[in-house]
């Protein structure tokens, strides 16, 4: 988002320098247009959250979800935020940090099929 809160770009350098290893080893597969020419973003502001990863252009949000997404506290905060990024015309897709780092390509190939409106 141009023109933001210095405070959301500070806390934006702050998650990307915390990226967990899964988180990583995603961005590593996404940045520079690497998935089939879209651009990504990692840990960008929308609205009150920041989103892992975002292809702007197809209005897609990618979360990297670890451990702590499992209690029913954490998964009624999850589909809050997923309602709420839904509610301005975001997709919202979450992938587990072993679903990315046992089987990367399943979860690339799935987005990629998102991108390219096929799933």
């Amino acid at each position: 988002m141009r023109g933001e809160q210095p405070w959301r770009r500070n806390r934006s350098v702050v998650l990307r320098s915390q990226a967990t290893n899964a988180e990583a080893r995603l961005w590593a597969r996404l940045r520079n247009r690497q998935l089939g020419g879209f651009k990504f973003i990692r840990q960008a502001a929308i609205d009150e959250y920041f989103a892992d990863f975002v292809c702007r252009e197809c209005l897609l949000v990618v979360e990297v979800d670890g451990a702590t997404h499992s209690t029913d506290e954490e998964i009624a905060r999850d589909a809050q935020r997923t309602a709420a990024l839904e509610r301005l015309g975001y997709r919202v897709v979450r992938a587990t940090n072993t679903d990315v780092v046992e089987n990367i390509e399943g979860v690339l190939d799935y987005l990629l099929a998102l991108l390219n409106g096929e799933v």
